[in-house]
């Protein structure tokens, strides 16, 4: 999904503060890669990535070309498989200033084999820190080496969250908050490898101590985030942007 979000149009509120506003003033074109959040699966709603670019054209007073390259069900290695060899958004990531990537959670879906044990799932984090690593490699090939932003963004959980994850019972909230806990840190360690920021979604999400109930930011299948969820991503991927200038 892609388009051109000219000044003036997108969401009515601008999730972008004006001095993170001033500071992107030279970017014209975003892309975004992942999984179904960024995809926007289950909210009926305009996904985070959309959001951050329609505001940057709002209140920057230029186009912002957004490409939403985000596939639901993705898991890391389709992400790299785009990133190599899918022709035409690999024309777009060339015209990119930022690529926001969030992937992992498929690469570690709640499955029947492994039910609720942790190792189990985490057998899956080399492969993942391996695909990540790749990705952001190839983005900074595909860029040229000229400056590209590269975000990368974890999960408040990588299976259901808030009241649907504690409707499953005890156990199936420790293994979750465990292989999300796992995962978030292979992201945020591949970040810091590779230069990349870091949107620490679990504490947007449930708070700095992890004790927030975020069943209000989720759709109705407990998976995925909703309207207010989306708009929760967008300002914690500006503030961690803000931070890092």
């Amino acid at each position: 999904m892609s388009g051109t979000r000219t000044p003036g149009s997108g969401s009515a509120s601008s999730t972008l503060p004006p001095e993170l506003v001033a500071k992107l003033k030279e970017v014209t074109a975003t892309t975004a890669l992942g999984d179904s959040v960024p995809y926007g699966t289950a909210c009926d709603c305009t996904p985070y990535p959309q959001l951050v670019s329609a505001d940057v054209a709002h209140a920057a007073g230029h186009r912002v070309r957004i490409t939403n390259a985000a596939v639901a069900g993705s898991e890391s290695g389709d992400v790299l498989a785009q990133v190599e060899h899918d022709a035409p958004l690999i024309g777009r990531l060339e015209r990119s200033q930022a690529v926001t990537v969030e992937v992992g959670a498929n690469d570690v879906a709640h499955s029947a084999a492994c039910a609720t044990d942790v190792a189990c799932y985490e057998q899956r984090l080399p492969e993942i820190s391996s695909n990540l690593t790749a990705i952001v490699a190839r983005i900074h090939e595909l860029t040229d080496g000229r400056r590209v932003a590269v975000v990368l963004l974890d999960y408040w959980s990588v299976w259901l969250g808030g009241q649907y994850a504690a409707g499953q019972g005890q156990a199936y909230v420790e293994a979750a908050t465990a292989v999300t806990t796992s995962v978030n840190d292979t992201i945020r360690a591949i970040a810091h490898s590779t230069g990349s920021l870091s949107v620490d979604l679990r504490t947007a999400f449930r708070g700095p101590d992890d004790t927030w109930d975020e069943t209000h930011l989720l759709a109705p299948d407990g998976d995925h985030p909703n309207a207010a969820g989306h708009q929760r991503i967008a300002e914690a991927a500006a503030q961690e942007v803000i931070a890092a200038q």
